[in-house]
């Protein structure tokens, strides 16, 4: 038996009026989707547990049949072991994203925040950006290191207490005075404008018309994850694909085989066809579960970019699902594919919501009266609800019925 998981993250959505009052996931031309969803188990679940904040490190442990209320310690640190990065216990780790605020105040805390992604900056120019960062702060205990795209790494020895720090992408467009840590924390946030704002690679990046990553922004911390291995579990060989570092840290943990593809970026721009291949491969070379994470539809919620995020879902559709698809059904062998966000990404509030998401479960050995097109509402219509999601890989894996 194989298995294959299609993450869609932050694919489910609300009525937009844009698209006649339709969701992203109804607007999208998916055959691939709809034609398991016809045969599938179909329902919804909620993957982020009440008083929880709805990141995808919870959602996606959960997804992966990990409690996220034992197992989730912040994302930075399942991060940080996704860039080889040997944590301490005495260490935490955090998120430092390159950011995109106002530059006319006078005043670092009356900035706006304008993108968190810095116009999803290259790696590259951001490495430029993180070395000048670590140059300019770095110390014995303190130490920055590159990671993809805006996405980057701070790992501190024995650091100061902080409280809870805020997501930039929950605040675009707002004044970022109320939403400050505390020092250290906030001086070196406001202290990096001034290294990063005239840095050349700004400067080159205004001539182009491109947003500067004119600031650090630092939240949540964690300290050294440690998971059960998958293996362990489910007693499968198992392996994880994602363009993303926190993906590949909650697989590496896991014990899993996280697969690097060349051109996955975690955006719409992305390499679905070579997720897919990598996908097939990794079954062909004995892989029994496969998670292919693939970031796209979350970037345009978070963007309110409507056309990329309908697009997005019919590339994953087209160019990944469709092909992992034909190859397992070439095999031969029973197979069983999970399709589902782990957390929706509104168009309309840009930011990731706590709310429960539909998901099909198709089992090539045992067809399940379905839905015609799979959608949040089609999935709410089946009134199988499961209010826990690290039970999901119970019903794809255990065949719970």
């Amino acid at each position: 038996m194989k298995y294959l998981v299609v993450l869609c993250d932050g694919m489910a959505d609300e009525p937009i009026e844009a698209l006649g009052g339709r969701t992203p996931m109804e607007a999208a031309y998916k055959p691939i989707a709809d034609s398991l969803a016809a045969s599938a188990l179909i329902g919804t679940v909620s993957n982020v547990p009440g008083g929880m904040v709805p990141e995808s490190d919870t959602a996606n442990l959960a997804v992966l049949s990990y409690d996220p209320e034992i197992y989730s310690k912040g994302r930075s640190p399942l991060e940080a072991v996704s860039m080889g990065l040997a944590m301490t216990d005495t260490q935490t780790a955090y998120r430092a994203n390159i950011v995109t605020l106002s530059e006319r105040e006078e005043h670092y805390e009356d900035r706006v925040m304008l993108d968190h992604s810095a116009d999803e900056i290259t790696t590259p120019e951001a490495d430029a950006l993180i070395r000048a960062i670590e140059a300019h702060f770095g110390t014995d205990a303190r130490h920055f290191y590159t990671g993809v795209s805006y996405r980057h790494c701070l790992l501190w020895e024995n650091a100061p207490d902080g409280r809870e720090f805020m997501r930039p992408h929950d605040i675009l467009g707002r004044k970022i005075a109320e939403y400050l840590p505390d020092e250290p924390f906030l001086s070196l946030m406001r202290e990096s404008f001034e290294v990063l704002n005239n840095h050349p690679v700004n400067q080159a990046r205004r001539a182009r018309g491109l947003r500067p990553a004119n600031s650090l922004w630092l939240w949540s911390p964690g300290k050294k994850p440690a998971l059960p291995a998958f293996r362990d579990k489910w007693g499968l060989d198992a392996a994880v694909i994602s363009a993303v570092d926190l993906i590949k840290g909650i697989g590496i943990c896991a014990g899993m085989e996280s697969i690097d593809v060349e051109g996955a970026t975690g955006n719409v721009h992305t390499n679905y066809t070579g997720k897919a291949q990598a996908a097939i491969a990794a079954f062909e070379r004995g892989k029994e579960f496969v998670y292919i994470h693939i970031e796209a539809p979350d970037e345009c919620g978070h963007r309110a970019e409507i056309d990329n995020k309908v697009r997005s879902i019919e590339l994953i559709d087209e160019k990944i699902t469709g092909p992992c698809v034909e190859y397992l059904r070439k095999t031969g062998e029973p197979f069983r594919v999970m399709i589902l966000p782990d957390h929706p990404t509104p168009i309309r509030t840009r930011t990731h919501s706590i709310d429960p998401v539909p998901f099909l479960i198709y089992d090539s050995a045992h067809p399940r009266d379905g839905v015609t097109t799979f959608t949040e509402q089609s999935a709410r219509d089946k009134a199988f609800y499961l209010s826990r999601g690290e039970k999901l890989l119970d019903y794809m894996i255990g065949g719970k019925r």
